[in-house]
């Protein structure tokens, strides 16, 4: 296996951007894999879910929604606290940025640590890391549970339906249009990053999401899910990626097999279910290693730095 590039250092070719219309007031900018990023236009102003890597990156989200409006973009709303999600964030200049007060906590604890370890996993998504202001995004309003705002006439509910893909997960929820950007508790046709997961918990997380019947939904990667089916396929997905892991990493550490052992024939379980989502070869050490600490030893995420993932990687890789 050894070889592999580190994380997505292989990963070096631009992807096309796609502006998906979910409906009015709620649209998606993807591209083929890429983080996502949300965006909803209200009466009076915008809010923007997800900030992308830079503030360069950032200024392409901002171009298109200056295609449709001049409405000033008031919020940011971080769906969890990765590098890669909040440092474009000074782009938009917003009123407020929301998250989570899990997601407050967690970058006090780890962002400085999260930011290195992430510039060095994803070289092509921070090319332009000068852009992105010394020290960290900071939330201005932090939430526990629920919050709700309106733009305008329209409802905007924030919400912690449960801990997956970190322990302050929050998805945006339309209710007037049922339509949810889920951040990356939910992905299609791309592969959950689970190194800093709750494995245990994620499973009833999508439970919590299923049961606001949502009709259209915007992941943390791939594309936007414009019908019921769609999203119950993520839905499905997901769960599944995250079940088939845990299982097949439980049975290896109760057989008293070593990471590495684990690792390697988890591996070769899932790589022909899931081998042509999106950063699979990237994801699965960094998810391997999560599921084999909580299976074992630590039910909270250890934190990453740069030289734990260069290790990890060739422990596992080498």
């Amino acid at each position: 296996m050894s070889e592999k590039k580190f994380a997505s250092q292989a990963d070096l070719e631009e992807k096309k951007i796609s502006w998906e219309k979910l409906s009015d007031n709620a649209y998606a900018y993807t591209a083929e894999g890429d983080p996502n990023t949300g965006v909803i236009i209200g009466d009076d102003g915008c809010m923007i879910i997800d900030a992308t890597a830079t503030p360069v990156a950032a200024q392409g989200v901002i171009a298109k929604v200056r295609e449709i409006t001049d409405k000033p973009i008031k919020y940011v709303t971080l769906s969890h606290y990765h590098a890669v999600r909040v440092l474009g964030a000074s782009a938009y200049q917003p009123e407020h940025i929301i998250a989570s007060q899990d997601t407050y906590d967690l970058i006090v604890e780890r962002g400085e640590q999260d930011k290195a370890s992430e510039i060095g996993r994803f070289p092509r998504l921070f090319q332009n890391v000068e852009s992105v202001p010394e020290g960290l995004t900071w939330p201005t309003i932090t939430f526990t549970g629920k919050m709700t705002l309106w733009l305008g006439k329209l409802e905007v509910q924030i919400l912690q339906l449960g801990r997956g893909h970190t322990k302050g997960d929050t998805v945006v929820w339309l209710p007037q249009e049922k339509i949810l950007f889920s951040g990356d508790l939910v992905e299609f046709d791309a592969t959950p990053y689970a190194g800093d997961a709750y494995f245990k918990d994620w499973p009833q997380t999508l439970d919590a999401i299923a049961a606001l019947q949502p009709e259209k939904l915007v992941p943390g990667r791939g594309a936007a899910l414009q019908t019921p089916e769609q999203v119950q396929a993520g839905l499905a997905g997901t769960r599944e990626f995250i079940s088939d892991v845990y299982a097949s990493v439980q049975a290896g550490a109760a057989a008293g097999q070593d990471l590495r052992k684990v690792y390697e024939e988890t591996f070769a379980k899932l790589q022909p279910k899931y081998g042509h989502w999106v950063i699979f070869n990237h994801c699965m050490p960094f998810d391997v290693t999560r599921a084999y600490d909580e299976a074992t030893q630590f039910p909270d995420p250890r934190i990453w730095t740069a030289e734990r993932d260069v290790a990890m990687w060739q422990a596992l890789e080498g």
